[in-house]
């Protein structure tokens, strides 16, 4: 279907250029008793993604502005953002050796992440605008995330901080393909306690989307934070955009894990999966048959995506469906790509809801989110490896030629 010629219609203008931050340090020591160990490692992968958008840092907040459990406006009269993300924030600790286990690796990279963050984060890199809602604890990287998000002007508004739990933390194995396994320090962590009343629901209401995952349905009271935000959303007419960005060590089964993600299904107007979560949701059925695919179409669905790595994604509406091809890339960490890819297609549709219903767009659209998690695979971490809108239109030209 796709056209190694196609001509691009995104205009190349108001790229601007993002500061990247990024973190390194040998390996992590903990003064006092880490936090409670989510045990258990699985192996994801993550498919290409795509873009985000870049805009200039604002001024870095000291520790003294972030006490308490909201973040302070600094009372800048901004449009309210096109996008919020909601659910979880935390810090990957990357391992700067491919190929080792937890315990062999020499030193780890420090590097924000959170699926809802990094989308947040890549729609602000590629030039729009996108809020992140969610808690963090009340401590060292609790603020150092709040910063970052501020740095990457994204809307942190609805940012929480709690004094009694901790950020959470996920040590990542890398192979040396880049794929990943996971192990989770939280439980409880900071995300796992927003509460409904906690909630910024002016923030949600004003957004053309509301962005989110599965894993604040895992435990209360985020589950039901979860889902005001969400219904509250839907009352006010936002497009509501769903990745399960499935995680099965954090839930207590996998019967659990497909039941509550499965719940919150037939509310969203765009959900994007991997080939494995279809397998994982279907129980065993084949990813790649379409007729697989559409029993997870429910009737109000406006778009389904598959993504499917370096092959590209898949695309699913009412009217038409097809494959956008992706960019060839030496994958040296796949943390972040799927999230670079919603925030790629999201940053389209906040710009032009239009596009849903023109599959021509429609498909230039996803080639730009499939550059973008492209680009994402390239660097370690998620966030610091986030492109630039400059850098995913200089990647497609130099495909096209």
């Amino acid at each position: 279907n796709a056209s190694p010629k196609r001509i691009f219609r995104i205009s190349p203008t108001m790229a601007l250029q993002a500061t990247t931050t990024t973190f390194s340090f040998s390996a992590p020591t903990f003064r006092s008793t880490p936090p409670h160990a989510l045990t258990s490692k699985r192996r994801i992968s993550i498919k290409a993604s795509s873009s985000g958008l870049s805009s200039p840092p604002l001024l870095s907040l000291s520790r003294s502005n972030l006490k308490g459990r909201a973040f302070a406006s600094d009372g800048s009269t901004q449009e309210s953002p096109s996008v919020v993300c909601f659910g979880e924030m935390l810090i990957d600790f990357v391992p700067t050796t491919s190929g080792l286990s937890l315990a062999q690796a020499p030193a780890f990279k420090k590097a924000p992440g959170g699926a809802p963050a990094n989308v947040a984060v890549g729609i602000a890199r590629l030039g729009g605008s996108s809020a992140f809602i969610g808690k963090v604890g009340e401590d060292e990287f609790g603020y150092m995330l709040a910063n970052i998000l501020k740095e990457n002007n994204v809307n942190n508004e609805g940012m929480r901080f709690d004094p009694g739990a901790r950020t959470a933390l996920a040590f990542v194995t890398l192979t040396n393909e880049g794929e990943r396994e996971f192990m989770f320090y939280r439980n409880p962590s900071a995300d796992m306690l927003l509460e409904e009343s906690e909630l910024d629901l002016d923030l949600i209401k004003k957004a053309k989307i509301f962005h989110y995952g599965s894993i604040s349905l895992i435990t209360e009271p985020c589950k039901s934070a979860h889902i005001a935000a969400a219904k509250a959303a839907k009352e006010a007419g936002v497009i509501l955009s769903y990745d399960p960005n499935l995680r099965l060590p954090l839930w207590p089964s996998a019967d659990n894990a497909r039941d509550e993600i499965l719940s919150v299904w037939d509310t969203a107007d765009i959900i994007k999966i991997s080939e494995e979560e279809i397998e994982f949701l279907t129980k065993g059925e084949d990813p790649y048959d379409d007729s697989v695919v559409r029993k997870l179409f429910h009737p109000k669905l406006k778009l389904l995506l598959v993504t499917e790595g370096p092959e590209g994604c898949r695309y699913y509406t009412k009217d038409f469906s097809g494959r956008v091809h992706g960019l060839k890339v030496e994958v040296v960490d796949t943390t972040g790509a799927g999230d670079a890819f919603v925030a790629g297609i999201l940053s389209q549709l906040a710009c032009d809801l239009s596009l849903l219903q023109d599959e021509e767009r429609l498909r230039e659209a996803l080639m730009f989110a499939n550059a973008c998690g492209a680009l994402t695979v390239k660097e370690r971490g998620a966030i610091p490896a986030l492109p630039t809108k400059e850098a995913v239109l200089d990647a497609l030209l130099k495909a096209v030629v």
